[in-house]
Order: C-alpha cells, then sequence, then structure tokens
C-alpha cells in the first residue's frame, strides 16, 4: 500500500490500516519514521491508561469490563496488549486475548498483542509508537496491558497518563509492590478479586505502604476494590482514572513529566539508531559471530568485545 494512501485511511480510523502501520513500524521498516513523523503531531488527544501487576491478578479481565465500560459510553477504545515473547522465536504468546473475544467484535474497537522482544520493561519499543497511532487514529481512550513480571513494570509509566496497579488478596503482593518500585508509579491501586479472604488486610497493607511514599505531585492514589469477572467496581475504577486525568492536568507536573517521558523516548530511539547503524557496517555481524563464539569458550570478555565491534 502506498503510504499516502495508508496515512489517510489511518487518520479515518481504519482498522486494516492501522494495523498495517503498527505492523510497519513494530517491524522496523523502511517507512516506519516516514508513518511516526506524520502521526506525532496528530497525537496527544486520547487518554493513555496503563495497566499493570503481577500474573493471575486479573488484568485481562479488568481490561475486558473496563473497555466495555467506556463502549457503554459511546467512546472508540485501543488496546495494545504487551505478552511475554518467546526469547528464540520472539513471538508473543497471545494466551490472554482469548478471553477478550467479545470485544474484538466491536468495530469501534481495536485490539493488539505485541511482544516485548526481549525488553525487561514488560513494554515492546514499539508500544509507545502503537499508542500514537491509536492515539492519531480517532480513538479516545488507549489502554495498554503490560506483562505481568512485577520488578521492571516501571516502563509502563513512560508511556501512560494514568498508571492503575492491579493487586489480589492473600498472593504476597504487598511486599513484591514495594521491591518493583511500582508503589511510586501508581496513580490508582485496584485490588481485584475483591471477593477473596484476605481482602481487609490487603487494603490496610496498601494503605500503611502508600503513607511511606511520598510522591512530588502530593497526589494521595485511591485504593479500588473491584470483581472483574462480575463486573463489579469498574465504574469507581473508571471514575478514579479521570480524578487523576483532572488532576494532572491542573498540576504544574504534568509538564515536567512529559518532559521526563520525551527525553526517554529521544533516548530510545538514539540507542536503537545507533546500534542499527553500528550493525549495517560492513563485516560486523560476522564480527559478533566470531567474538560470540569466543565468548562462549570463555576466550575473551564481553567488555574486551565490545571494544573491539566500537573500533
Amino acid at each position: 500500500m502506498i503510504l499516502s494512501d495508508l496515512l489517510e485511511r489511518l487518520f479515518k480510523g481504519e482498522p486494516r490500516a492501522i494495523a498495517r502501520a503498527i505492523t510497519r513500524v513494530e517491524g522496523g521498516s523502511d517507512d516506519a519514521a516516514a508513518i511516526m513523523k506524520e502521526v506525532f503531531p496528530r497525537s496527544g488527544r486520547a487518554l493513555i491508561i496503563g495497566i499493570t501487576g503481577s500474573p493471575g491478578a486479573g488484568k485481562s479481565s479488568l481490561v475486558d469490563k473496563l473497555a466495555m465500560h467506556y463502549r457503554e459510553n459511546g467512546e472508540k477504545i485501543g488496546i495494545i496488549c504487551v505478552d511475554p515473547s518467546s526469547p528464540f522465536s520472539g513471538g508473543a504468546i497471545l494466551g490472554d486475548r482469548i478471553r477478550m473475544q467479545t470485544l474484538g467484535l466491536d468495530k469501534n474497537v481495536f485490539i493488539r498483542s505485541m511482544a516485548t522482544r526481549g525488553n525487561l520493561g514488560g513494554l515492546s519499543r514499539a508500544t509507545v509508537d502503537a499508542v500514537a497511532i491509536l492515539d492519531a487514529a480517532g480513538f479516545d481512550k488507549v489502554i495498554v496491558e503490560t506483562v505481568g513480571v512485577g520488578q521492571d513494570e516501571v516502563e509502563i509509566v513512560k508511556a501512560a497518563d494514568v498508571s492503575v496497579v492491579v493487586l489480589v488478596p492473600g498472593m504476597g503482593d504487598d511486599i513484591q509492590a514495594i521491591k518493583a518500585g511500582i508503589m511510586e508509579i501508581g496513580d490508582v491501586f485496584v485490588i481485584n478479586k475483591a471477593d477473596r479472604e484476605g481482602v481487609l488486610r490487603t487494603e490496610k497493607e496498601l494503605e500503611a505502604l502508600l503513607n511511606l511514599a511520598h510522591r512530588p505531585d502530593f497526589w494521595n492514589p485511591p485504593i479500588i476494590k473491584t470483581i472483574a469477572t462480575e463486573s463489579k467496581g469498574i465504574g469507581e475504577l473508571s471514575a478514579a482514572i479521570e480524578d487523576y486525568h483532572g488532576f494532572q492536568e491542573k498540576a504544574d507536573s504534568s509538564l515536567e513529566r512529559r518532559t521526563a517521558i520525551a527525553k526517554w523516548r529521544l533516548l530510545e530511539l538514539l540507542r536503537e539508531r545507533l546500534l542499527a547503524d553500528i550493525l549495517k557496517k560492513d563485516g560486523t555481524n560476522e564480527k559478533i559471530e566470531e567474538l560470540s563464539l569466543k565468548l562462549a569458550k570463555k576466550e575473551f570478555d564481553p567488555y574486551s568485545a565490545v571494544e573491539e565491534i566500537l573500533k
């Protein structure tokens, strides 16, 4: 498809054009930069919601019900699910998407699974670009659900306007949350599966931890109890997301946050571009293969190998 035609259809919100644009950007095709140059000025209108938390916390069910809630209000919803990718094939494991089949039939909902491709943050490099594409295509809300790896979920904050951290009672999540630095990034906390025992204890521990965490913007993150499978607490969650978004728009720190995100994005792209330029040089791949073999045989150390490549 010709680029101008693709972009025209993308800005009209055509699902096939959106999918193709995301595929090109994710695959790093030759026109990926050209697509993003056109997309960028049109982005910034959608509300980006990041949903993160440990495996088994019910993030997919929560995303499903939250998206349905927004659809009932007549909004267009984009969903990006970042899946752990196979370290060997690079493909995403798409098990969670089976639960979103009802939403998948709605023409005003766009669901895309992306592989982390080895990025520790649970956010693939292309996720931020995919969010911008959905934003430019006229979606009102874009929900990004990340891999529940716990320790590195902090990355989600770099792409989202509002970060929702999902916990469940009785899984030792409280300790995990401190370790992961999630306490600092959560704008809204959700205790899902609130029909289980231990909810009160989890809530009290979470409140105690939040009292210890000092946020620069002085926002006091609310704790919402939900039972996603029964659609309970979804309205309250939606209201809490809107509250934080409204608070953020009035706060002076929102420009600081956007500047920090922009700087991170710039460094990410720079890193990627410099690495790509080095790998394109003649003989580099052969050199890497040769040095990898030496490293495997312990004949060489990785630090000297990097110096060797840079020379």
